[in-house]
């Protein structure tokens, strides 16, 4: 049986249909806003994954390129390895659902999302969000309750819901919110130095919308919903519980109480867990993961209830106090810009790279085409928390943290018409114990004041952290792994001292309150007022000159009509001009031409190469010119690129000469003047030059 649900949101149909494509599926629906169509569904095993101590949840999210009329680039024309687009839609799906499944269920469960057809209006992502929530009220799958995920754009002071791609673009921040009924789960998104109030204003309009898409899944539900199976609750051991907490309790109670640096704690908390493993092996045999877990909650109990009662943290730092900062710049000496930030056990070391425009990323997706001009890359290494691993691509969690400081960064590069390179950002965490996204975007603003780059601000970022008991609950400001892992909320603000550039947040548990998240913004900006106080110590405006290391760039506009002249036959003209001088030359469409090259005079001669190329002969202008050929009767001159005149034997010297070869060889440099076109045929005088150049040191002279 066919069912179709639907509601407005942002002045457009939302259309939820089930129970027609995908039916083997625990739960599939097609869901459909604007002509932006996407398929979702909702698998699970018939059986717990015993194996695993997290919650096997995956999101596979896939644009295919047929839902644009498109057909893929490249070889073999079909889709390849998931985009940065399609990774970043995906967690925007898991994070707000992963919460949301009973703590005892672990069966292997996949979310799958496929795009049939894009608008161009209407981005999917959201839309695929929806319809996870969806596919999973209906199915058997033990899914809570079901979440809406709405984009939020503010163009001319009024908010939007869902923004077109125009919208977006003319928007003073882009929020994408998930929510329950009840609650906020989850904030991703960027804006133009908004404040907290905005902000705030921001996501309780969005809620509304959200609470409208949580309605018509229950009307989806109450049609066709099935029985949630059952979710069989772990046997605990009681007496084994008993037994871990008489002998670990108390030593656990003395670590949490102790301010220890990362891996003495973990040290300490491994030399524990492995005496009651000992202790209880005789016991309790094959059961040391039942000990581990109970270890687990003994830890997490002893943190939260420090927190709570007495407001102290693992490190010894109150709800509010930021880790010891430092940072330096200028530490890499051959790249174009770079900074070091230390804050507690994280660390960031992060490179500027100027580039041209010829380095820019090409972005082929659903949509049009585009170039990208500003690149932020995050990696995260085994060694920076002190582990092994493998070398490979980049995460999904590198590709999100990355996304997320670029985020923060990108509304202070300043446009492609003030500074017309291509600024790649590369951050290596060198160490982590919490929030090393955060501490990229400081490190990546630090590279980019040292290398000269015209920032409107400096940035920086922090993370704030939850813990939440009943009605009792204390934010934490720039939290540890620790308190990240056990707590129940991570919420990264980064900005300038004017405003908010770039948000995230994630909750673990089924919501908080407008209260807590107004809390947390306030405390945020205090902690970010701080570490850009701690920054300004080491460098506070961007320095006046770009690297000498970094190419030099120059522009000239020609006609488009000449761009043919330029390039010349098979490219002969502009790769000549590029290997003469060691430049680099680009040609737009609209006759921009930039020329990029290390030294700075090279790439101001390749620039008047290019000019005499494009500009016609005018008689009595002064040319330098090579000698092409040799003649009885004079020289053959190219005094313009591709533009050959004769230089007759009369205008070579004001004295006379019976051999051209006696003054000049074919190879010379020279210089001459235009005195006459005719036919397409130019005659050119040195003499005249001569003499021009005589009359100026006689009037020299004079003056002396």
């Amino acid at each position: 049986m066919i069912i179709t649900k639907e509601v407005e949101i942002g002045g457009k149909k939302l259309t939820i249909e089930t129970g027609k494509l995908a039916k083997q599926a625990n739960g599939a629906v097609m869901v459909q806003y604007g002509d932006t169509m996407v398929l979702v569904t909702a698998v699970a095993s018939k059986k717990p994954n015993t194996e695993l101590d997290y919650f096997p949840l995956s999101v596979e999210y896939k644009e295919k390129a047929f839902a644009a009329g498109k057909i893929p680039g490249g070889f073999f024309k079909r889709e390849g390895r998931p985009t940065e687009k399609e990774i970043l839609s995906g967690r925007l799906i898991d994070r707000p659902i992963r919460p949301l499944f009973p703590s005892d269920y672990s069966n292997d469960t996949q979310i799958a999302a496929f795009v049939y057809s894009y608008d161009g209006e209407n981005d999917p992502d959201v839309v695929a969000a929806v319809g996870a929530s969806a596919a999973l009220a209906i199915s058997d799958i033990p899914f809570l309750e079901p979440i809406g995920e709405i984009r939020v754009g503010k163009v001319n002071g009024e908010l939007i819901v869902n923004p077109t791609v125009q919208q977006i673009e003319e928007s003073d921040l882009e929020l994408t919110i998930a929510g329950t009924e009840s609650s906020i789960m989850m904030v991703e998104g960027e804006s133009k130095e908004v404040g907290e109030e905005d902000l705030l204003e921001a996501l309780k309009f969005a809620h509304s919308e959200i609470q409208k898409l949580i309605a018509v899944q229950k009307e989806l539900v109450e049609a066709c919903g099935r029985p949630k199976m059952q979710v069989e609750a772990k046997e605990v051991n009681e007496e084994l519980v008993k037994d871990v907490h008489e002998l670990a309790y108390d030593k656990f109670k003395d670590v949490v109480s102790t301010v220890l640096a990362k891996e003495d704690r973990y040290a300490k908390n491994d030399e524990i867990t492995e005496e009651v493993i000992e202790k209880l092996a005789e016991k309790y045999p094959e059961e040391e993961g039942a000990i581990k877990n109970v270890i687990h909650d003994i830890e997490k109990e002893l943190m939260r209830k420090r927190i709570l009662e007495e407001g102290k943290r693992l490190d010894g730092r109150g709800l509010t106090d930021i880790r010891p900062i430092s940072s330096e710049v200028g530490i890499i000496p051959r790249t174009h810009g770079s900074g070091l930030f230390t804050r507690g056990e994280t660390q960031s070391l992060t490179t500027l790279t100027l580039g041209t425009s010829r380095d820019e990323q090409i972005i082929d997706g659903l949509g049009d085409e585009f170039k990208k001009s500003f690149m932020l890359h995050y990696n995260f290494p085994p060694f920076s928390v002190g582990e092994t691993g493998r070398y490979g691509g980049v995460g999904r969690r590198e590709v999100g943290h990355g996304n997320l400081a670029e985020r923060a960064l990108k509304y202070i590069i300043p446009p492609k018409e003030k500074f017309p390179y291509t600024v790649r950002i590369n951050s290596d965490i060198l160490e982590s114990n919490g929030s090393s996204s955060m501490a990229t975007v400081c490190a990546g603003s630090l590279a980019l004041m040292d290398g000269g780059v015209p920032v409107k601000a400096p940035i920086a970022g922090i993370a704030m952290g939850l813990v939440k008991e009943e009605d009792n609950y204390a934010v934490l400001s720039d939290i540890l792994g620790n308190e990240d892992h056990l707590g129940d909320m991570d919420f990264k603000v980064a900005g300038s001292d004017k405003g908010i550039t770039a948000i995230q947040m994630d909750i673990k548990i089924q919501g908080i309150s407008y209260e807590i998240m107004e809390a947390a913004l306030k405390q945020a900006k205090d902690g970010r007022m701080h570490i850009l106080g701690k920054m300004a110590e080491t460098i506070t405006e961007p320095r006046e000159a770009i690297s000498p290391f970094a190419p030099s760039l120059l522009f000239i506009q020609i006609n488009p009509d000449k761009i043919g002249a330029v390039i010349g036959s098979g490219g002969k003209t502009i790769q000549g001009i590029q290997k003469d001088f060691g430049v680099e030359i680009n040609i737009e469409e609209d006759g921009k031409v930039s020329i990029a090259g290390v030294n700075t005079e090279d790439a101001r001669k390749a620039k008047e190469v290019i000019k005499a190329l494009v500009t016609d002969p005018e008689i009595g202008h002064e040319y330098e010119g090579t000698v092409i050929k040799i003649t009885d009767f004079g020289a053959f001159v190219e005094f313009v690129p591709g533009t050959q005149g004769l230089l007759h034997i009369s205008q070579i010297s004001n004295e006379r000469i019976n051999k051209v070869s006696d003054v000049l060889k074919e190879g010379d440099k020279i210089k001459v003047k235009l005195l006459k076109m005719e036919n397409g045929k130019f005659s050119l005088s040195r003499k005249a030059v001569l003499n021009d150049e005589s009359k100026d040191k006689s009037k020299e002279e004079k003056k002396d």
